[in-house]
């Protein structure tokens, strides 16, 4: 028989029937999110494919895409668009994803590729490649790109490990801090003493997602696969490590491996988008703070919805960069900026970032 609560029930006998309906509405409404950024992601791959400096209608891309003849349009929508839209779908949930790491292990709100050396340590492989070795083409210098990236933020993990702390929110951002000034003035310096390297190094800094060699996604993709897989089971550790260190290793978790997993990676995921498309900016810092708003503090939904949000940007971006100024176009990279940087202005105005 059921009892009401009385005086002498525990304090939330009385509400445990409401903090279920609760806990069920909010599971919910992520499961019916999760859906919808899915149905985003589709349609914004169908834009991505439709739309661009020459109109397309259904019927032709379909065609294309299914039955191609060899025409202008199966020439366009293959070798062009469809590539292009590949490459968004990869770097934007990449840089989602690892957006969201990258906040939730430094403690910081306004974590970016920046913070941890990677995206300086990319640009520094890119200028080494063509200083060094004469390579201009993003077949060549995709490796230097990707190694410098990774070696970047294997230096700031090994900065910020040092000590009996080990690699703590602080030492990580103040170690990237260090790292990133001195790889960027090596960098500066590079450029300035080789014009080649500056026009190469131009080109790659917009940040773009317009690849045409489909060779060059097949050299990122198991990367990218491989960051995506390590950074979704980072869950359950940023899960725990956001009640604290002490907490965490209290519940059984090891938080060295968990840490190093996670900052491991960032690195493969960022380095690999960053190779590919340049320092596209704005993703991994936004995305992290809107999915964030619809899903609270818990990873296991948090990065999934990072991703999808990620990658939904990245493509809806650069249609509107092939629509504004058709029949040329506006890179990603600006695009992302001129829309991120009053998104981003206005979420922090409106309210309290989300604690991480």
């Amino acid at each position: 028989m059921t009892r009401s609560a009385t005086v002498g029930d525990p304090p939330d006998a009385g509400r445990e029937p409401a903090a279920g309906d609760r806990l069920r509405a909010r599971r919910r409404r992520r499961v019916v999110g999760i859906v919808v950024l899915a149905a985003l992601l589709v349609l914004s791959c169908l834009l991505s494919v439709l739309l661009g400096a020459k109109p397309m209608s259904l019927e032709s891309v379909w065609n294309a895409l299914f039955a191609p003849t060899g025409t202008e349009d199966d020439l366009i929508v293959r070798e062009l668009r469809l590539p292009r839209t590949v490459v968004g779908v990869l770097a934007g949930s990449a840089l989602g994803l690892a957006g969201a790491l990258m906040q939730g292990h430094t403690r910081n709100p306004i974590a970016d590729p920046g913070i941890l050396g990677i995206t300086h340590g990319a640009a520094l492989g890119v200028v080494l490649s063509v200083y060094a070795f004469g390579i201009t083409s993003l077949f060549g210098f995709i490796w230097f790109s990707f190694g410098g990236a990774l070696l970047g933020a294997l230096a700031v993990f090994a900065i910020g490990s040092l000590g009996r702390g080990g690699p703590t929110p602080v030492t990580l951002a103040l170690a990237g801090m260090a790292i990133g000034h001195l790889l960027q003035a090596v960098t500066s310096a590079l450029v300035l003493v080789d014009q080649q390297s500056l026009e190469t190094y131009r080109f790659w800094k917009v940040g773009s997602i317009a690849v045409t060699d489909v060779a060059v996604i097949y050299q990122v993709l198991p990367f990218l696969l491989v960051g995506l897989v390590m950074g979704l089971a980072n869950a359950s550790g940023l899960n725990a490590l956001s009640l604290g260190e002490d907490i965490a290793r209290s519940l059984g978790h090891r938080v060295e491996w968990a840490r190093r997993m996670g900052i491991a990676a960032i690195a493969v995921l960022v380095g690999s988008a960053v190779a590919i498309c340049g320092p596209i900016g704005f993703v991994g810092l936004v995305v992290p703070h809107v999915a964030r708003y619809f899903t609270g503090a818990d990873y296991r939904w948090l990065l999934p919805f990072a991703a999808l949000l990620g990658a939904s940007l990245v493509l809806l971006a650069d249609v509107a960069g092939r629509l504004v100024a058709r029949p040329a176009e506006v890179q990603v990279g600006v695009m992302l900026a001129v829309i991120g940087a009053p998104f981003f202005i206005g979420l922090v105005r409106r309210r309290k970032l989300v604690r991480l």
